[in-house]
């Protein structure tokens, strides 16, 4: 990964931290603001969504290889796959849980 990617990361991730911080709403302004809360959290959920996926087509395009440089090991492989996907996926039901109690 190149560092204008790691520090575009970076951005967004400390821009999403602090939104809640800096988007907080008082009650007079409630009725007439835009809720930048929900925003913040539905934009959470769209990365943890990409991320999930890259990290899955990644994880697949290793197990495969794995399994086509060592045909024998396929069973270990698939196991140590499918848990691995099944913690990836857990991240995305994760923040959707977070937005949903929002």
């Amino acid at each position: 990964m190149s560092k204008k990617a790691v520090w575009f990361l970076l951005a967004i991730t400390i821009a999403l931290v602090f939104a809640p911080v800096t988007f907080a709403q008082t009650t007079e302004t409630a009725a007439k603001a835009v809720d930048w809360i929900d925003f913040a959290a539905a934009l959470a959920l769209g990365v943890a969504a990409a991320g999930c996926g890259l990290g899955q087509g990644k994880a697949t395009a290793a197990a495969c290889e794995s399994t086509a440089r060592n045909p024998g090991a396929a069973g270990p492989i698939r196991n140590a796959f499918i848990i691995g996907v099944a913690l990836i996926e857990s991240l995305v039901l994760y923040a959707l849980l977070i937005v949903l109690i929002k």
